[in-house]
């Protein structure tokens, strides 16, 4: 069942909300939607799951106002989300960009009705090299990606979706993947690109009380498997399963593996 959120600054923020029992809500990665967790979102309800699909500002089938692309005000939209449907002790679960703005829910609202926290190939704690953090991309390099956005954005997300995966996809499976990403926002695939470039998580990381998964491709090349050993060594009563045959898209590459240890941890 699909429904509409309306934020504080008046933005409707999409929902998909179906099945019944544990709620888990989804955040989704950069420049996608919410319905890249299908390979999640069909199974899990089986399992005695509420699952819970967002689309972000600017994505999807949500509004798309040309500001508001931080992490302080993305969390925000979450909030709105996770007051509006009245969840209590959720699973909050974050994929790449939705894992950082996932963490930023978790500080920033102290993590208000969560009671467990899911990082799948998070692009956290940093996305972009620092002089004390040797990992991710230049700053520069997703200049240069904006900058490609900026001139030609199908061919841009379809470059993108080449070191997206760890093997090769078929060409309608890559049509799928071309057509979530093309139906965000241009301006807000942008200003998003600029707050991963710019947006530092790791002071917060100690922060995070709940019980955390982190889930990552061993041969990510968006998101390197570094970070999620930076959350493990920072976020307490965290755990850290390294996925071997995947790179950034985890969701889809080991899909049966990660449905399955969603489930192991939701009902720990």
């Amino acid at each position: 069942m699909g429904c509409y959120v309306q934020t504080e600054e008046n933005v409707s923020l999409f929902v998909e909300d179906i099945g019944q029992g544990q709620p888990i809500v989804f955040l989704h990665g950069w420049p996608l939607c919410h319905n890249m967790f299908e390979y999640q979102m069909n199974e899990l309800p089986k399992k005695g799951f509420r699952c819970i699909g967002i689309d972000f500002r600017g994505y999807g089938q949500s509004d798309k106002p040309f500001e508001g692309y931080d992490y302080d005000t993305m969390a925000d939209d979450v909030k709105a989300v996770i007051y509006t449907l009245e969840l209590k002790a959720a699973v909050l679960a974050g994929f790449s960009m939705g894992g950082a703005i996932a963490v930023r829910y978790m500080t920033r609202h102290g993590g208000a009705d969560i009671k467990k926290l899911i990082l799948m190939s998070a692009a956290a704690p940093a996305f972009t090299k620092r002089p004390d953090y040797p990992y991710g991309f230049r700053k520069k390099d997703v200049d240069d990606l904006i900058a490609g956005f900026q001139k030609d954005r199908p061919k841009a997300l379809a470059d993108f979706s080449r070191i997206f995966f760890a093997k090769s996809k078929t060409p309608e499976f890559k049509q799928w993947f071309q057509n979530l990403g093309l139906s965000a926002s241009s301006y807000g695939t942008l200003h998003s690109a600029a707050a991963l470039r710019d947006e530092d998580l790791r002071k917060e990381l100690k922060d995070i009380k709940v019980p955390t998964l982190i889930m990552h491709g061993v041969k990510d090349k968006v998101c390197s498997v570094h970070f999620a050993k930076e959350l493990k060594r920072r976020i307490p009563s965290a755990s850290f399963i390294p996925f071997e045959e995947s790179g950034h898209g985890i969701f889809y590459e080991e899909k049966d593996r990660l449905n399955e240890e969603i489930t192991r941890f939701a009902k720990e």
